[in-house]
């Protein structure tokens, strides 16, 4: 079995609401996104012949999907008052809201099915919320 990781980061900020601790405030994150994709067999004609993935299309396709939570204040639907909401979005903050709660365990989930759609086999998808801790996703 081959395999190739790319890696990409974004940063931004979010909260863990009903989590009972320190992040249950909104704090910041550099990110950092690791994408192992695997095959069996290499491509064996064109351009890629000899490769799993032309790495430069994987990182524009994981860049891509990155540049959606750069900076930016990263909520779970209907955690947020919405009076609260409506008064950060009036003051111009740039704000992402998701289906799920957003811990890197999730984050990873997400990206390994994103990246997965667009057609790579994914092996695994680690995020980096601090340089110390990683969750990680196998399909």
């Amino acid at each position: 079995m081959y395999s190739i990781i790319v890696e990409e980061s974004f940063d931004s900020a979010h909260f863990l609401s009903g989590y009972n601790g320190k992040c249950s405030h909104i704090h910041g994150h550099r990110w950092r996104l690791l994408v192992e994709v695997q095959t069996k067999e290499l491509q064996d004609e064109g351009q890629c012949k000899g490769m799993v993935v032309d790495f430069t299309q994987l990182k524009k396709d994981l860049k891509k999907l990155a540049e959606d939570f750069d900076h930016c204040l990263i909520i779970e639907k209907e955690t947020m008052r919405e009076q609260t909401l409506n008064c950060l979005v009036e003051d111009g903050f740039r704000i992402v809201s998701i289906p799920f709660r957003p811990t890197a365990e999730k984050f990873a989930e997400f990206f390994f099915h994103s990246i997965e759609k667009k057609g790579y086999q994914v092996k695994r998808v680690s995020v980096y919320e601090t340089p110390n801790n990683c969750a990680v996703y196998e399909g």
